[in-house]
């Protein structure tokens, strides 16, 4: 069964990044659906882009009444529980130091501009960037809620040696997403 899955995820790699073929477009659903979003492939590893307008992510829990009506949790920064976890860590994991932040550039260069149902691809993002948020205020106590909510706030980097601090210069604030229950 190992040998049969290794065999089959090197062909679906293979298919994935060759040039276009009959194959490959034929199975092109079947091949995204293997690959993104854990096998995605670039060249980052190699030659990584630095970031030129660094974005905090924050999150915050509701929970639903039986009346509709949503009460709101305080805001998480996500963003600072990675730093944390890779500061003074002298081999941090590479989850620890990318898996949020690449989860948030993927779903805001595939969704673009709103927040309305995008593409198949977009809208698995949009699960998978819910359900680290909704994973990472579970681990923190926010107690029972079905909903998450995530605001990024971008900030670009300035001048060196350019006096004063550092402001956002924009705060995207995202709607509301159901998620599993947690806590109940």
């Amino acid at each position: 069964m190992c040998v049969t899955t290794a065999l089959v995820h090197l062909c679906l790699v293979f298919l994935y990044n060759a040039p276009p073929n009959v194959v490959s477009q034929r199975y092109q659903r079947q091949i995204n659906a293997w690959i993104y979003p854990y096998f995605e492939q670039n060249w980052q590893m190699f030659a990584p882009n630095p970031e030129s307008a660094p974005q905090e992510v924050w999150a915050r829990a509701a929970t639903t009444s039986a009346g509709g009506t949503r009460r709101a949790g305080r805001w998480l920064d996500l963003t600072a529980q990675d730093t944390a976890a890779v500061r003074h860590d002298p081999f941090p994991s590479h989850t620890a130091q990318n898996m949020l932040r690449r989860a948030w550039s993927l779903y805001s260069t595939a969704q673009g501009t709103g927040d309305e149902p995008g593409p198949e691809r977009a809208r698995m993002l949009r699960r998978y960037l819910a359900g680290i948020a909704a994973q990472r205020l579970a681990a923190h106590g926010s107690g029972a809620f079905d909903a998450v909510q995530l605001r990024v706030d971008t900030t670009p980097i300035g001048l060196p040696g350019s006096p004063g601090p550092r402001t956002p210069s924009s705060t995207q604030i995202l709607p509301w997403w159901q998620v599993t229950s947690h806590g109940r």
